[in-house]
């Protein structure tokens, strides 16, 4: 089942309604990413103001996943004496079948598998397992159990679910960030019916014309092994005739139709039509042409397999696109709590270090590379139109949450903010306003020099080869050009002299096009195109001024490495401050990948408290 967009909140009010004090925590699987990170605080901040318990998980990969539905979600189910209960996934299970994963679909005795469970799915890669977007739903396994027909779970359309659904059921809940209704239309008549084909052996045989039965033949040996299906409908007609001879025998006739739930309707009506002319003698011919001749047994299963393979192939296509990401996790949240009314200044800060962080590693909606470079400059290109979309609503909610003080034009002039000056510093001691910024594509500069900050940039390295000496070459003559000095760009651009900084910006962009940089930094505010390309930055007072990029390299870094860093003894043995690191691992001892897991989990806990200082 999928939630569509416009029902974001839909399932979070359900659960404010039902939850109590005796009710199971909430437990969360976060994966170890910047971006699910960010999306796990803004969940948990909401769970706190509702006063609703909850469980953090961090799950390094596939077999933590495993682990922590053997160890963690199997519990909670009814048949294992638990009472059921919320499991969140944060950027995990979103490709794969998160039931068999989580190990929700053991069927007992006719019971349902889930035992209450219910999963939300929320991730950002693609493509999705369509098994959890249209299944997951309970009664679709107990339909093969019981062997009956059982009636639909009310509030769900063709794996849509209505806002007159409710929760307590159990099953998989995918969290449609749009993708699905306006993408996935095909995929969706094709899964369905797919999920509603009997069982039938592809043994083979030719299924089109005699002309074309050297192409059928091959067509089924490449689709010889495709997944089964369980019932069969009956609503497609056949678009090609049978040319070839019916001559068959009686018994292979007799199993096909056996094989078959329902009867041809055209053989029902010709079956009728037959019965009344014997019960009244006087009946007279129809006057109209006579009826077609019902479909053979062999002429169905032929219609059903060319069928089976028309909506196989949609689905393989879509599997065969590759991997790509679409909205960040921390966006979608935030829309989740901005639909609730309880959105701040410190979640539209957690939504904007996430999406920044995707970009920062590259991750957009057409792949993993760097962004397009546009005249736009800034963090603009990335994502299509769609992360300038993302990025605008964004833009809008600083503006409309952290409002400019009128007293303040003055103010605000003097530090050089309103003429493209990348601000270091907040405006008073308690402030912790979010403020748009022009901040070029370089990493960490308020932190480094402005050399090594241009150095480390991953836009700057891919465009002008930095790694090679004729890459620092051009660095150099860049940076000649623009009047400054490696003496003093190799300052701490804190302490860079001031009349370098108030001109930098407009260096940049007079220089930076002759060097194939064009975007290198966002155009100065018109009223046509507004802040276009312009990041974030915010005060802690006059302790700190970050830019989401930052924060976005910092909280990677933790993860990657830790609080501590890594340092080469004398030995040439790496450790991690106090505690063993990933490359102080011995792999022949850690062949399953446990010791290696403890250790990112540790600094997935360090990352989380340093995200919410």
């Amino acid at each position: 089942m999928y939630l569509p967009r416009n029902l974001v909140s839909h399932l979070y009010q359900q659960l404010l309604r039902t939850n109590h004090s005796q009710s199971p925590p909430v437990l969360i699987l976060v994966s170890l990413e910047p971006d699910a990170l960010c999306a796990c605080r803004i969940l948990t901040s909401l769970l706190k103001r509702d006063y609703i318990s909850h469980k953090i998980q961090p799950v390094a990969g596939y077999n933590d996943l495993s682990l922590a539905g053997e160890q963690l979600v199997q519990p909670m189910r009814i048949q294992a004496g638990g009472s059921g209960g919320l499991v969140v996934c944060l950027g995990v299970g979103g490709m794969v079948d998160i039931s068999t994963v989580l190990g929700l679909d053991i069927i007992s005795d006719g019971d349902d598998p889930t035992g209450g469970v219910q999963v939300w799915l929320i991730d950002a890669r693609r493509p999705w397992n369509l098994g959890n977007v249209f299944g997951g739903r309970p009664d679709d396994a107990l339909q093969d159990v019981n062997g009956n027909a059982r009636l639909r779970k009310p509030g769900v359309l063709d794996g849509q679910i209505q806002s007159s659904y409710r929760s307590g059921y159990g099953g998989v809940v995918v969290y449609d960030d749009g993708d699905i209704d306006e993408e996935l239309a095909a995929e969706r008549e094709a899964f369905l019916s797919l999920s509603t084909m009997p069982e039938i052996e592809d043994d083979g045989d030719s299924l089109g014309d005699s002309e074309s039965d050297s192409g059928t033949e091959e067509a089924v040996k490449g689709n010889k092994h495709s997944k089964k299906r369980k019932s069969w409908s009956d609503g497609e007609e056949d678009e090609e005739e049978n040319r070839r001879p019916r001559q068959r025998r009686r018994s292979d006739s007799t199993t096909l139709v056996t094989s078959s739930p329902n009867p041809s309707p055209t053989r029902q009506r010709h079956e009728s039509l037959s019965s009344d002319a014997i019960r009244s003698p006087s009946h007279s011919p129809p006057s109209s042409p006579p009826s077609a001749q019902p479909s053979s047994p062999r002429k169905l299963r032929r219609r059903l397999l060319r069928l089976r393979r028309k909506h196989e192939a949609t689905l393989n296509k879509y599997y065969s696109h590759g991997a790509t990401y679409s909205e960040p996790i921390s966006s979608l949240l935030y829309s989740l709590a901005e639909d609730l009314g309880r959105e701040d200044n410190d979640l539209l800060w957690h939504a904007i270090v996430g999406v920044s962080s995707l970009e920062l590693y590259g991750r957009s909606m057409t792949g993993v590379g760097i962004s397009t470079s546009l005249d736009a400059g800034g963090s603009a290109g990335w994502g299509g139109q769609r992360g300038e979309r993302i990025r605008q609503v964004l833009r809008d909610e600083v503006r409309r949450l952290n409002p400019p003080n009128p007293n303040d034009s003055k103010g605000e002039a003097d530090r050089g903010e309103a003429s493209g000056i990348i601000p270091t510093t907040g405006r008073a001691p308690n402030d912790t306003a979010i403020r748009l910024s022009p901040e070029p594509r370089f990493l960490l500069i308020r932190h480094w020099s402005l050399y090594e900050s241009m150095l480390h940039s991953p836009y700057l390295a891919a465009r002008l080869h930095i790694w090679s000496d004729i890459g620092r070459k051009r660095l150099h003559k860049l940076l000649a050009k623009m009047g400054v000095s490696l003496t003093q760009c190799k300052q701490n651009y804190a302490h860079m002299d001031m009349d370098l900084k108030r001109g930098l910006r407009q260096s940049l962009l007079t220089y930076a096009p002759m060097y194939g940089l064009d975007g290198l930094v966002p155009p100065p505010a018109s009223a046509g195109r507004g802040k276009e390309g312009w990041g974030f930055v915010r005060s802690w007072g006059w302790k700190a001024c970050l830019s989401a990029m930052d924060v976005g390299v910092i909280v990677g870094a933790i993860l990657e490495v830790g609080k501590h860093g890594i340092h080469t003894d004398a030995t040439g043995r790496t450790t991690n401050g106090h505690r063993r690191s990933h490359h102080d691992i011995d792999h022949d001892e850690d062949e399953e990948g446990g010791l290696e897991a403890q250790a990112w989990v540790e600094r997935f806990w360090e990352a989380y408290d340093a995200l919410g200082k």
